[in-house]
């Protein structure tokens, strides 16, 4: 999984379609979600508290795995762009982390 001294992140393939997945990468906290065969990272902080958002570990959806979702107050975040649409945080968005896709493997940066 080395490619040009950058570790990648994990493989596309390990995180099914419609599922989502947690990372600690060198000290980020990140959420990776693979939607439609498309793949999103976002830092793992709620924008209305900056507390991490999975209900258990790796779980970040919603019941029906169509939005993100908070643990402590019930937001819910796009997958495709992060925006709050319902919550305390309405309007406001993840924060999107920066990653390319090389040979089935994401690499951050």
């Amino acid at each position: 999984m080395e490619n040009n001294s950058t570790t990648a992140l994990c493989a596309v393939d390990d995180i099914p379609d419609g599922e989502s997945k947690g990372f600690l990468h060198q000290g980020l906290n990140i959420i990776a979600v693979s939607q439609q065969d498309n793949v999103y990272l976002y830092h793992n902080s709620c924008p209305h508290l900056g507390i991490p958002l999975e209900w258990q570990a790796g779980q970040f959806l919603n019941y029906d795995k169509s939005f993100i979702q908070c643990n402590t107050h019930g937001a819910l975040f796009t997958i495709e762009n992060g925006e709050c649409v319902s919550g305390p945080c309405l309007g406001t968005h993840l924060q999107p982390v920066a990653f390319t896709v090389r040979e089935g493997y994401i690499y951050l940066g």
